[in-house]
């Protein structure tokens, strides 16, 4: 009763709090709502729309390995990235853990950008060998918004000229046309290690998996408001979800899924009366993993008629999945928080109007969570590779989206906030208050 008494409590207090402003460490901060600033050439502050973590810590990338500061895992960091030139930050590792980094940057908005336009990512260790290398663009749409990626150490699977411990280091360059959107774009980067397993396993990628199109939820959609950044993503689990989105508008949306469950996901734009034209490349969805990895992303154009945006089927989350070549199989390499990222591109208002526009996002997360592979150790932040009520490998209920974390923690908080006191289908929803320290 008296945990009953307190989780009322807790929603109560919380019912102020604006829709979409869960942070990843499941609580909020009325001030990630409003934009970023990125710093213009001209010295004038530039508003991105990106929702920076509250209490990420300033950073500045130098110029070279010598000066680099440290990222530490388990942190959050504020940055930023010039118009030329690479910037360098370090991490000190030990020779077992996989480690990853994300780095998302947010231009200010209304700039020029070219196709080729977005980011580049690698990790090197101390003999200047590159352990990792991705890169992000913002696509034919040219649209400024969030773009995301990552570098990596791993030793599973093994890369040979980066092993040991020591320090490695997360280089950030521009890519494409760089004189476009001058200025200095903001920068957050994220840090995570993920542990050894207690045992060795298989060392190769499933040969075979439910690879046709998912048959995605119908049905009456509930409002959900998605957030302006990674800490503010709202929760949501399978089902329908609605919401307006505007020109220029990124929305953040985080779903739990367990070990052995499948993620499916399309988003849905709708019709507008009246205006005619094309705007390429106008809606894009991505999913992010757990460390905010890239996995894959669809864009569709927009002509004024209703268009949907789909996801490939991606594989069930294993840990072998890592072993694949494919960027969408092994992207879903572990349990946790995954993120689907929501954009409609600016040039949609020259064509169509301010809107705002209809959005529908469908979400499917099939089969019930298993047991997981069975660390020896805890990932950095804890419990960073698991959903609430997986408890270190054993088995959550897949559900309605699994059990959740945080996700399921302010999907929980929300609904009893706005007047729906029916907790049936969370389950034993209690928990959730097992120190989950959520997705950085």
């Amino acid at each position: 009763m008296a945990v009953a008494v307190t989780l009322l409590c807790t929603a109560a207090a919380l019912t102020s709090w604006p829709a979409g402003t869960a942070t990843a460490a499941g609580t909020a901060d009325p001030d990630v709502t409003s934009p970023s600033a990125t710093t213009s050439a001209t010295g004038q502050a530039s508003p991105s729309n990106y929702a920076f973590a509250p209490g990420a810590l300033p950073v500045d990338g130098a110029s070279g390995t010598t000066d680099a500061a440290l990222v530490e895992p388990g942190k959050t960091y504020r940055s930023s990235l010039p118009e030329s030139g690479k910037v360098y930050y370090r991490l000190d590792l030990d020779d077992s853990s996989n480690a990853y980094v994300s780095v998302t940057a947010a231009p200010p908005t209304g700039g020029e950008l070219a196709v080729t336009s977005g980011i580049k990512v690698w990790m090197e260790n101390a003999d200047g060998r590159s352990c990792s290398f991705e890169t992000a663009t913002f696509g034919a749409s040219r649209s400024p918004h969030p773009i995301t990626t990552w570098g990596a150490r791993t030793t599973s699977p093994r890369a040979p000229v980066c092993e040991g411990s020591g320090a490695y280091y997360v280089v950030v360059e521009r890519s494409g046309t760089t004189d476009t959107s001058p200025g200095a774009w903001d920068l957050e980067l994220t840090a995570t290690t993920e542990p050894r397993l207690k045992a060795a396993g298989a060392t190769s990628a499933p040969e075979a998996w439910d690879s046709a199109s998912p048959s995605l939820p119908v049905g009456q959609a509930e409002e959900r408001r998605g957030g302006a950044g990674f800490a503010q993503s709202a929760a949501v689990g399978q089902g329908v979800w609605h919401t307006d989105i505007e020109p220029g508008q990124t929305l953040f949306y985080e779903v739990p899924v367990g070990w052995g469950q499948q993620l499916s996901a399309a988003a849905e734009l709708g019709s507008s009366d009246g205006a005619t034209g094309l705007a390429p490349g106008a809606l894009d969805l991505a999913l992010y993993n757990p460390v905010r990895a890239d996995v894959e992303d669809a864009s569709v154009s927009y002509d004024g008629r209703q268009k949907t945006a789909s996801l490939d089927a991606v594989p069930p989350v294993d840990y072998v999945n890592r072993y694949s070549f494919s960027d969408r199989v092994n992207g879903m390499r572990f349990a946790g928080s995954y993120y689907l990222v929501v954009h409609l591109a600016e040039g949609v208002a020259d064509k169509f109007g301010d809107g705002p526009f209809g959005l529908s996002l469908r979400i499917g997360v099939k089969g019930g969570a298993q047991s997981g592979p069975g660390y020896a150790g805890q990932s950095v932040p804890r419990n960073t590779f698991e959903v609430a009520g997986q408890g270190g490998g054993a088995a959550a209920d897949g559900g309605a989206g699994g059990g959740g974390g945080t996700a399921m923690t302010a999907l929980a908080v929300g609904g009893i906030g706005g007047g729906t006191a029916v907790l049936v289908g969370l389950g034993v929803w209690t928990v959730v208050a097992r120190r989950k320290a959520g997705v950085l």
